[in-house]
């Protein structure tokens, strides 16, 4: 018998084509889908309030009846504005909406409405489009005298008949929802989570049947995971690239500092990863500046040390050449080949260069390395940096070119807690959560474009010392004067004016790989001591001199992408400041910019990002394994998280979660 969740919704009595290409555009099909449909928030309809009780630019839910209504047409056509007057009693409020003509057809004097909004004007009472909704005698039980769901709508689909429909679907359908995981016993079961959610009795039932089908929506992620990490186990077998430390104990004791003792403590649980019957599949989370590179360097050697060759994958030419000078730097020394491969240095077969992929080579580059062209023998270890930039699929894709190679994951942007349960399950992870010695303090200070005389009075001082420094910009060539948004491009011949003793570098995407390169060698050799550039910079650009960063337009950014950028200063024993010049109109852009003054912990900005702005986008469209979640917060939902992950790992068998959806 076939599940009746899956009816489509065009079968459904009183929804008619019209209606269904409506819900269509909302995506929804069928029943089950319209069970799904989340309500976007509530109204307690049991307490309205007072006309003659409302506060300026505080929400608020009237109800009353239209006394006089009507739409008044500026000359020319181009401007209207609509109008009904609602009276409850103890006043008259006007309810406006500009340039919205047909909204007259939809209400006539003598309807009795309901309209949820903030008043613009207290003299008189006003709203400018208030939500509102026409209420209909017979239909009370529904729509009144309840907590009534408010639920996301498309043009022409009326909120009052969506609410009927889903009331009539949770009275038919509820009772044939299953339970995915019944030996689980979670509660309330999931078909009371779902009434709950859509006709609450008390606002109470609204956190609790959310948690329950989050929680549910939670496990499913959690079994996917545990399910990609048990046919890894039962299909893999590693190659064993522990090594014995013939090259890494001599690169150690010619860097001249010492690691630190996170640096070493992620290092054992790498080897005891590549020394395991298993691949190494680990994440490195380590702030902006401690010390992932060397972890990684040692992590390549292991796999060398062991006869295998390493690829090492960055996300844009000038973070691959920077690891490969620094790599040939630390290893061309202990006889390790080191080769870069990016768009322009990458051969077009491997019988271009005779023994190419002969192990041991560590392989240096972009997304080149995922050319059908590069396929080298006994591939034993992939590193991949800055892997947010990377989609899981391309992340596949270089892990394909062995057999079952081992993987570490970077970033410099910490995950959160919840994310990381989630999106990188599969993942062990190891976090660097110390700074090596030595490193400058850095100042952060938020400022406003009318300071600008003053910070650049303040950078020339700087340079004066010999400092060198960056300023950012969001926008390449395309300024918007109107909004205060300046472009690199448009502002390189004003600073030559302004900085005129010193040199100025400009970088962008748009150069050419050779510009990039003389760009980047001219100021790390300090024959250019200012770069404006776009977020290009994010990563991969490390200059120890450099002490100065100056964003403009900072609230164009997100406040990772910030942290990372400032993350370019402070990399030497020198104190550094970085300068945020923002527009800020809004309290929560306000916050954010606050955040970077108090703290330069990434981890605790990476939580607030993540609240801020949520995971799609935090991590990226091209993050395809980001959870569609339609009843999970990751932002708000760690204990719901680390729930869902225990129960997996507790109860998880061969053929568990086949159970249907609902």
């Amino acid at each position: 018998m076939q599940n009746p969740l899956l009816m489509p919704l065009c079968e459904v009595r009183g929804v008619g084509p019209e209606r269904a290409a409506q819900l269509l555009r909302l995506d929804l099909r069928t029943v089950q889908d319209a069970l799904l449909h989340r309500p976007r928030r509530y109204e307690d309809r049991r307490h309205f309030q007072r006309v003659a009780d409302l506060q300026l630019q505080e929400p608020a839910l009237i109800r009353g009846t239209i006394v006089a209504a009507g739409l008044k047409r500026w000359r020319g056509g181009g401007r209207s504005v609509f109008e009904f007057i609602l009276d409850d009693g103890s006043g008259r409020l006007h309810c406006r909406w500009w340039n919205l003509p047909f909204m007259e057809k939809y209400f006539k004097t003598g309807d009795e409405v309901v309209v949820f909004g903030k008043p613009v004007s207290l003299r008189p009472r006003t709203m400018d489009h208030p939500e509102t909704e026409v209420v209909a005698e017979l239909e009370s039980s529904i729509h009144l005298n309840r907590i009534a769901p408010i639920y996301p709508l498309t043009e022409g689909l009326p909120q009052r008949w969506l609410r009927s429909l889903l009331w009539r679907l949770v009275k038919e359908f509820a009772p044939a929802v299953a339970e995915p995981h019944p030996e689980l016993a979670l509660t309330p079961a999931r078909a009371d989570a779902l009434r709950r959610i859509h006709f609450p009795e008390e606002m109470s039932d609204i956190e609790m049947g959310r948690a329950r089908l989050a929680l549910d929506e939670f496990v499913a992620l959690q079994e996917a995971i545990h399910r990609r990490r048990k046919n890894l186990e039962k299909n893999a077998k590693a190659l064993p690239c522990a090594g014995d430390n013939h090259w890494i104990k001599p690169l150690l004791a010619a860097l001249g500092f010492q690691l630190t003792e996170a640096q070493t403590r992620v290092l054992r649980e790498i080897r005891r990863d590549m020394a395991g019957p298993l691949p190494m599949r680990r994440l490195l989370q380590g702030d902006v500046g401690s010390g992932k590179t060397v972890v990684a360097a040692c992590t390549a050697l292991m796999a060398l040390e062991s006869g295998a060759n390493a690829a090492l994958m960055a996300p844009t030419e000038v973070l691959a050449a920077q690891h490969d000078r620094n790599f040939r730097r630390w290893l061309e020394a202990l006889g390790v080949r080191v080769e870069l491969r990016t768009a322009n240095t990458r051969q077009s077969d491997a019988a271009a260069q005779p023994g190419l992929f002969a192990a041991p080579t560590l392989f240096i580059g972009t997304h080149a390395l995922l050319q059908e062209t590069f396929s080298p023998e006994k591939l034993g270890l992939v590193i991949i940096d800055e892997q947010h930039k990377f989609g899981v699929v391309q992340r596949e894709e270089l892990l394909r070119k062995g057999t079952y190679p081992h993987l570490l994951v970077m970033t410099a942007t910490p995950i959160p807690r919840t994310l990381g349960l989630t999106l990188y399950g599969d993942l062990e992870i190891s976090v660097i959560d110390q700074s090596p010695p030595g490193r400058g303090r850095i100042k952060t200070f938020v400022r406003d474009a009318g300071s600008l005389p003053k910070v650049w009075k303040f950078m020339r001082e700087q340079l004066a010392l010999g400092r060198q420094g960056y300023i950012v910009y969001a926008r390449l060539e395309e300024a918007d004067s109107a909004a205060g948004i300046k472009a690199v491009t448009k502002e390189f011949e004003h600073l030559q004016k302004i900085f005129a003793p010193w040199g100025i570098g400009l970088l962008h995407g748009r150069l050419t790989d050779g510009q990039k390169d003389r760009v980047m060698a001219a100021f790390r050799a300090n024959e250019t001591q200012l770069l404006l550039a776009t977020s290009i910079i994010e990563v991969g650009v490390d200059v120890g001199n450099a002490t100065l960063m100056l964003i403009e337009n900072a609230e164009q950014f997100g406040l990772a992408q910030l942290h990372q950028l400032r993350g370019r200063i402070g990399r030497g024993a020198a104190e550094s400041y970085c300068i945020l010049i923002a527009g800020v109109k809004t309290e929560e852009a306000a916050r954010r910019l606050k955040i970077l003054e108090e703290t330069t912990d990434g981890f605790r900005i990476a939580e607030e990002d993540l609240r801020l702005r949520g995971p799609g986008e935090l991590l990226g469209r091209q993050q395809s394994g980001a959870p569609p979640l339609r009843f999970g917060d990751l932002a708000q939902d760690r204990a719901l998280v680390e729930r869902a992950r225990a129960l997996v790992r507790e109860h998880f068998r061969p053929g568990w979660g086949a159970h249907p959806a609902f």
